[in-house]
């Protein structure tokens, strides 16, 4: 019968296992709350590299290169710092004609992101880079191309 205490010992031992000191109900205590590390959005600086890459959804419409045939739409080699529709050997739609001024970094923001809000009736369909480092990055690419 000295076993019998042993064996009561030991399954009231066992029945207590993972079981906590505190009340179900009580406040979680600092040490117990566990928190996921914070992850910090790193954003990406743009780089005329990117827009290179992503001059390759031009290339369908646009050429780049210096003296370079015209596409559907005009070569934009030099196109940065230049006057708006100012390419002799291209036929640019009456509006693109209209809109005046140079392709500065705010004039080709504005386009890239909407053309056909940015020069409304601009034969360029395209809907446009929404996301402002593409947009930056392409910029940086144009830039580059006309120096």
């Amino acid at each position: 019968m000295r076993l019998a205490p042993l064996l009561l010992a030991g399954a009231l031992t066992l029945a207590g296992c993972g079981k906590s000191d505190t009340p179900a109900d009580a406040p979680a205590t600092e040490e117990l709350a566990v928190e996921a590390p914070a992850v910090e959005a790193t954003a990406v600086a743009p780089t005329a590299a990117m827009g290179e890459q992503l001059f390759k959804r031009c290339v369908a419409c646009h050429t780049i290169d210096k003296g370079g045939s015209n596409g559907i739409g005009p070569n934009l080699h030099g196109v940065a710092g230049h006057p708006v529709a100012s390419r002799a050997d291209f036929s640019y739609s009456s509006a693109m004609k209209a809109k005046g001024g140079v392709w500065d970094e705010a004039t080709l923001d504005a386009y890239l992101k909407q053309p056909m809000m940015a020069v409304p009736g601009t034969r360029m369909a395209f809907a446009g880079v929404i996301d402002d480092t593409d947009r930056k990055a392409l910029i940086l690419y144009l830039e580059a191309q006309s120096k």
